[in-house]
């Protein structure tokens, strides 16, 4: 007792049931708690029982003992929460000992617990109708946490800064179980940036007469980004790479190239997209601006196995692509004639695993087409190659290797507001209902309704939560047949519509005028999202002609994954890529991307595929590639083998061809591989 009589700091008396709490601490840490009663004597209150509690247990000390502690502390501390009779009664027995006090307003929860917690006018926490301190209301918080799941430190971060800031549990505690208040659940606000970019007037531009009236009767000015591809020599046949915002206007940066092109008869326009579904919303688009001017021709390859040629005419003004469906062309030997213009849209595809090795390998092997065409059709003038994409984090590194101009424009058209809340797979759809239709009941000051795009990671998943939404919805998928598609565009265009429901994996093409994005999951599939991904999803939201601004919500399951692979919970996802830098986009070369590659380009170019490999974007071990395809057979000198020449045909993996060639030595039934083949990519 005499060394903690010479430590205590502050001494905190605070009324109990039938007595007070003592409370004795040094630098904020509690030294000694003990229990006071007080008895009447004809000098006034005094101490009469005094014990000190030690391991849960009362251990009984004279009277006198407390005076002692008392005098040696630097200072006395009564709890305003005390009665003022009693207030005044420990008062009195203090003034005995000619002892000084003070009045302060103290957590009861502390007290209770025998600790000292002063509630300061910028500390206090209010909670179930009283204040307490900043220190009972995070463990409260942690309480609640735990019954909602696992949070990572970045969550939980996150939401005691929110309680610190908010000075409310309460409104911490009714975020956690699905509320909206948007104040706490916003997590910041991309500011609009509108560069002063003098723009360009369509009438001063040299096109073909007929594209001339054509853009002329959309609109008389080019929009900032446009402009300045115009001006970088876009129509001088300059390659560019045009890095911009969504909805900024980067696809008529192609259109005006390659429209103007086909036109004036300097060959035709290969507009290639990463997915079929987008192939397809391009196919229509430019038919609906150019059908009437120009023969426009869709190839997408849709089936690695089956090829019939559907639709596909090589002979076409324009043809829109998927990557594979155009690779399939040259790997094939198609001849698609003269090649005016090649846009690759979304060309970040190129850091994509397996994606990525053959957009890098298509590249080369369409310039090598036009060169090649150069050497053996006199007239051909080359190809203009029109790169776009909205997320790059290396722009200038990569215009560089696709020797292009780098037009970069930063403008965000409207400010986008990011929200945060946590929810489980249960909570989700009723969240996102509420968003819905706040939105939907809200109009912009341009007079339209707020709509939303919802983003999943399962076609199921998108039906699922469409049914549980009030207003009119659709799910939209891939899975779904054209004209099913095209009903959902129309509908959502004519305001019909409160919400789709998206798979990630349509992010990049889906041209909805949505002003909120929610993100059900951070996944697409069972991978997460990267941020050059979520960027380019989230800033769906907002459009200038349409809305005054934008607004995201992530909902987020707290230890949430979607496949026992992933090494992350979407807790830690979220705020990685809410604070995540954009990845650079470069392509990598394992051995089986690189015996592709190589492979193709030997079908493609012969004894040129090195050229080829030498100036795509990653680095491709050629020696080692030809030396693997020598060992297996899939070329001979070079010059691919039939096995090979099936295998490069198919975008078949090494792997997947040892695989089938093993079925058919067993004499497996060919639909039966075809079926193992594609359950064995599902497993993988």
């Amino acid at each position: 007792m005499s060394q903690q009589l010479a430590e205590v700091e502050t001494l905190f008396l605070h009324e109990a049931r039938s007595d007070y709490t003592v409370v004795a601490t040094r630098d904020g840490n509690r030294i000694l708690r003990g229990r006071l009663e007080l008895k009447e004597t004809s000098a006034g209150p005094r101490p009469g029982k005094f014990r000190v509690i030690r391991d849960g247990e009362d251990h009984p000390r004279q009277p006198g003992e407390f005076v002692d502690l008392a005098r040696a502390a630097g200072r006395i501390r009564i709890s305003e929460q005390t009665s003022p009779k009693n207030r005044k009664r420990l008062q009195a027995m203090l003034d005995g000992y000619q002892l000084e006090a003070m009045a302060v307003r103290t957590c009861r929860r502390c007290a209770n617990d025998g600790r000292y917690g002063p509630i300061t006018s910028d500390g206090a926490i209010e909670h179930n109708d009283e204040l307490i301190c900043r220190d009972c209301a995070r463990r409260e918080l942690e309480r609640e946490l735990s019954y909602k799941g696992e949070f990572t430190g970045a969550a939980e971060e996150r939401l005691e800064e929110l309680l610190y800031e908010s000075g409310d549990l309460d409104r911490i505690v009714n975020l956690l179980q699905g509320g909206l208040d948007p104040d706490l659940t916003k997590y910041d606000e991309v500011s609009a940036n509108v560069d002063d970019i003098s723009p360009v007037r369509t009438e001063d531009l040299d096109l073909h007469p007929d594209l001339s009236a054509h853009l002329q009767g959309r609109f008389e000015e080019l929009l900032p980004v446009q402009s300045l591809s115009v001006r970088n020599g876009l129509l001088d046949g300059t390659d560019q790479l045009v890095v911009s915002a969504t909805a900024t206007g980067k696809t008529l940066v192609g259109e005006l190239a390659g429209i103007d092109r086909a036109l004036k008869g300097d060959g035709k326009l290969l507009f290639l997209v990463p997915l079929v579904a987008l192939a397809n919303q391009k196919h229509e688009d430019f038919k609906d601006r150019y059908g009437d001017r120009l023969n426009v021709s869709i190839r997408v390859g849709s089936s690695r196995v089956n090829d019939d040629g559907n639709r596909f005419d090589p002979n076409a003004d324009v043809i829109v692509g998927t990557y594979e469906g155009i690779d399939h062309a040259l790997r094939t030997g198609k001849d698609l004639g003269d090649i005016g213009t090649v846009v690759i849209d979304e060309v970040h595809t190129l850091k994509e695993g397996e994606r990525g090795h053959r957009l890098d390998g298509l590249i080369s092997r369409l310039k090598y087409y036009s060169e090649n065409r150069m050497e053996t059709h006199e007239g051909y003038g080359g190809t203009q190659f029109v790169y776009l994409s909205a997320t790059v984090g290396n722009p200038e590194w990569l215009a560089e290797k696709l020797r292009a101009t780098l037009i970069e424009y930063e403008e965000r058209p409207v400010p986008i507001e990011r929200h945060v809340t946590f929810a489980d797979s249960r909570e989700k759809a009723q969240i996102a209902d509420k968003l819905v239709k706040r939105e939907f009941d809200t109009k912009s000051s341009k007079g339209y309704r707020g709509q939303t795009i919802i983003f999943t990671n399962s076609r199921r998943r998108c039906h699922e939560i469409s049914r549980k939404l009030r207003y009119d919805s659709a799910p939209y998928h891939a899975g779904l047949d054209y004209k099913r598609r095209k009903k959902v565009e129309r509908q959502f265009g004519n305001q019909d519509l409160s919400a789709v429901v998206t798979t990630a994996a349509l992010a990049a093409g889906v041209d909805f005028p949505a002003s909120q994005v929610i993100f059900d999951s951070l996944a697409m599939g069972i991978e997460w999202l990267s941020v050059q991904e979520f960027s380019q999803m989230l800033g769906r939201a907002g459009r200038p002609d349409y809305h005054d601004r934008g607004r995201v919500y992530l909902l987020v399951e707290p230890d949430g994954v979607y496949h026992n692979s992933m090494d992350r919970t979407e807790d830690e996802v979220a705020f990685t890529l809410l604070k995540g830098e954009m990845e650079d986009v470069a392509t990598h070369y394992d051995e089986t991307a690189a015996v592709e590659e190589t492979l193709a380009n030997v079908v493609v170019a012969g004894k040129k595929a090195k050229r080829l490999n030498d100036r795509m974007i990653g680095e491709v071990p050629t020696k080692h590639a030809v030396g693997k395809l020598l060992e297996w057979k899939f070329i001979d000198g070079f010059s691919p083998t039939p096995l090979g020449r099936g295998i490069t045909r198919h975008f078949l993996a090494p792997d997947e061809a040892f695989f089938m060639l093993d079925a058919i030595r067993k004499g497996t039934d060919p639909y039966q591989i075809v079926a193992d083949l594609e359950l064995r990519d599902d497993e993988e």
